[in-house]
């Protein structure tokens, strides 16, 4: 495995040298993303309260939400920098605003962390799925699979599932429970989210009162949920994604083919904190979101990729298998074709 790692290590392109310099972490700008997330954030909450408070139509909480959601998306992404420890150049600090940032999006810091730089090692290699990914089969396998699990993957599959329902059991249950394998620290995580969640709920049960809390944090967080999963989902689920063999697996490839660039409007760029520029962040994870664009501006290597755009991007929702004959993502119709 070493030598198979030295290997692939040294059929670097020769501009991936050139990433480094976008590889450094900036105070300056950490702190003012802190800023410009967390405290336009706390003021829509604020407003929210206010709302609910005086009786005015449960409608305009609702349109809020969905501008809180926004922020909570941005926050997220600050999340997962610090998991990357690319935030700031502290591990201290990455690891402390980590597990804030991860009470206020209802994910444990080291639980999510391990499992993402997971995903980050075996993106597009089809012999080491199913750890931090969207569970995705081949053609064959669908083919040759029990009825069972056929329908257990199309239900996985459906956009109902997995955009409406999905979010609530992942952010609302799944992470309030550590797995059978996580080690001592991860169970930690989990413990000390859920004791600053639990914090949360009983200073806003003596405050503004049970109900109004969970009449703005449930639409919040599960609009942010569902518009969380479908960036993740287009981030690799897209027509000419690549997926290989781990024989074959090449990782540059995996990171500029098997990683969209989602080319968003600029307002939604900001709010989703350029991770949209996902092929650059798979080809180095170090580079902080502050820094994908002008790496992106100045690197023409990563211009010639073709973007996904809004309306392009819908198209994704209808692949749900990997057809290795034709090197493409496929419908379930064509699993009926012999």
């Amino acid at each position: 495995m070493p030598e198979q790692l030295n290997k692939k290590q040294s059929s670097r392109p020769a501009w991936f040298s050139q990433l480094k310099k976008y590889g450094h972490s900036d105070a300056r700008n950490a702190i003012w993303q802190l800023f410009d997330s967390l405290i336009p954030y706390l003021m829509i909450w604020g407003l929210m309260i206010y709302l609910v408070k005086a009786g005015y139509s449960y409608w305009l909480t609702l349109g809020c939400t969905v501008i809180a959601a926004m922020f909570l998306i941005r926050i997220f992404i600050i999340f997962h920098d610090c998991c990357h420890s690319s935030f700031f150049r502290s591990n201290r600090i990455n690891k402390l605003v980590g597990y804030l940032t991860g009470v206020l999006t209802f994910t444990p810091f080291e639980v999510w962390r391990k499992s993402h730089l997971k995903h980050h090692m075996s993106a597009g290699d089809l012999d080491r799925r199913g750890v931090g990914d969207v569970w995705t089969m081949t053609l064959d396998e669908y083919r040759n699979a029990s009825w069972q699990k056929r329908l257990g993957y199309r239900l996985y599959r459906n956009p109902l599932l997995m955009f409406g329902l999905g979010p609530v059991y992942i952010f609302l249950l799944g992470n309030r429970f550590p797995e059978r394998k996580a080690n001592r620290t991860e169970r930690i995580s989990v413990h000390i989210t859920n004791a600053a969640l639990l914090a949360i709920f009983l200073i806003a049960l003596l405050t503004i009162g049970w109900k109004t809390y969970l009449l703005i944090q449930l639409p919040v967080i599960l609009i942010a949920a569902a518009m969380g999963i479908w960036l993740f989902y287009v981030q690799h689920q897209f027509e000419n994604a690549y997926w290989a063999r781990h024989e074959q697996w090449d990782p540059i490839k995996a990171a500029l083919q098997g990683s969209s660039y989602y080319k968003l409007p600029k307002i939604l760029q900001w709010f989703t904190g350029n991770i949209g520029l996902h092929h650059i962040h798979h080809i180095r994870p170090a580079i902080p979101n502050y820094h994908l664009q002008k790496c992106y501006d100045e690197m023409p290597v990563f211009q010639r990729v073709t973007p996904l755009t809004l309306r392009s991007s819908l198209r994704s929702i209808r692949l749900k298998l990997w057809d290795e004959q034709r090197q493409k993502m496929v419908g379930f119709r064509a699993a009926k074709n012999t």
